[in-house]
């Protein structure tokens, strides 16, 4: 999966912000955002990532 195609599908399934957010910068390899911002939402995206799949992209609409 490249980073465009995951991020089109996210935004046309709804997924939740906080999922995307750190979708992307697990997948880009960004370093996390600070902790107190951090979310459950956040820190799965983040892991998914990392990992460049799709597979939960449906658990977080």
């Amino acid at each position: 999966m490249t980073y465009y195609e995951g991020v089109k599908k996210m935004e046309e399934m709804g997924v939740n912000d906080n999922y995307i957010q750190g979708w992307v910068a697990g997948f880009l390899g960004n370093p996390e955002i600070e902790e107190q911002r951090r979310t459950s939402e956040y820190e799965s995206g983040y892991e998914d990532g990392q990992e460049h799949t799709d597979e939960n992209f449906a658990n977080f609409c």
